[in-house]
């Protein structure tokens, strides 16, 4: 595996348990790393039913990132830290975005909980000159006309990702980005599940199909590799050339 041997290094993904954090987590596994994941639910038994979670060889704490002081009290069970992938995401539908308790909801989990995770793994990323990995969104780069607090937070993302790539650089941390498209994931759904709306989606894609999980986790991967060692304050959006239109 060479330069993508992650043997002997510990990642944490922040919103591991599903969706394209799980895809991470597991292509880490597969490369030698020990994993930590988070999540919402009680313990690892409880996504069990969830398609697309696979959480056995990882190890999994439960931490709701809307809540700072859960964040803060989040016990460390590791000395070492060389890759943080901040995963974790949340969208609401029927117009909650616009009522300030959904938009703030939104905001909490997908942009204020970058900065506090990045603060709180700082001095143990400094200590192992690692990388943090922030995934945003393609929802970064144009409107999102029913969701609002999720691009906000989407846009947001990517303009933190440049800023503390430049602010901790001096520090030895790379900070880098990866901005999905369309992606097969329990928060697309109301896009996946219903056949008009997908195939209008996938019309706009010029590969012809939907993202995966490992799609992303290929990125990630590279990223988080010596191959990416000049990359700073990139977000690379990976999308199937959806924007090239």
């Amino acid at each position: 595996m060479g330069e993508l041997d992650f043997s002997g290094r510990t990642v944490l993904v922040i919103g591991g348990s599903s969706g394209i954090g799980n895809g991470i987590a597991r292509s880490f596994l597969e490369r030698g790393a020990q994993v930590h994941v988070w999540g919402t639910r009680g313990c690892a038994a409880d996504y069990a039913d969830s398609p697309d979670s696979g959480l056995e060889g990882l190890h999994y704490h439960q931490v709701d990132v809307a809540q700072a002081s859960q964040i803060d009290a989040a016990p460390v069970p590791f000395e070492r830290l060389d890759v943080l992938v901040q995963a974790q995401g949340t969208v609401l539908y029927d117009r909650q975005e616009f009522e300030p308790e959904g938009f703030r909801r939104v905001l909490d989990v997908n942009l204020t909980s970058l900065m506090i995770c990045a603060q709180k793994f700082h001095p143990h990323l400094k200590a192992a000159r690692g990388a943090m990995i922030v995934i945003s969104s393609a929802a970064a780069f144009h409107s999102t006309r029913g969701n609002p607090a999720y691009n906000a937070s989407k846009t947001g993302a990517f303009g933190l990702t440049r800023t503390l790539g430049e602010a901790w650089a001096r520090d030895g941390i790379r900070v880098n980005g990866i901005a999905p498209g369309l992606v097969e994931t329990k928060l697309t759904r109301i896009t996946t599940d219903n056949p008009k709306r997908l195939e209008g989606a996938l019309r706009t894609i010029p590969l012809g199909r939907l993202g995966t999980p490992q799609d992303m986790a290929n990125v990630a991967l590279f990223l988080a590799s010596p191959l990416a060692g000049y990359m700073l304050g990139q977000t690379l959006l990976v999308d199937g050339g959806m924007l090239l239109a």
